[in-house]
């Protein structure tokens, strides 16, 4: 299971419902909405060293 970054769900890469590539890792979220919060701010979701 991956972590959604931006409401901290639980998310199956095979079934998430948006993804999002930022500084060479992929993201996984539960919805477009989370992925669309996470698009337009990575690095408030997105600790120093790249890891969420």
């Amino acid at each position: 299971m991956a972590k959604d970054p931006v409401c901290g769900m639980d998310v199956n890469p095979d079934e998430a419902a948006a993804t999002y590539e930022y500084m060479g890792k992929k993201y996984y979220f539960c919805s477009e909405h989370c992925k669309n919060k996470f698009a337009a701010n990575p690095a408030e979701y997105v600790e120093e060293d790249g890891c969420c």
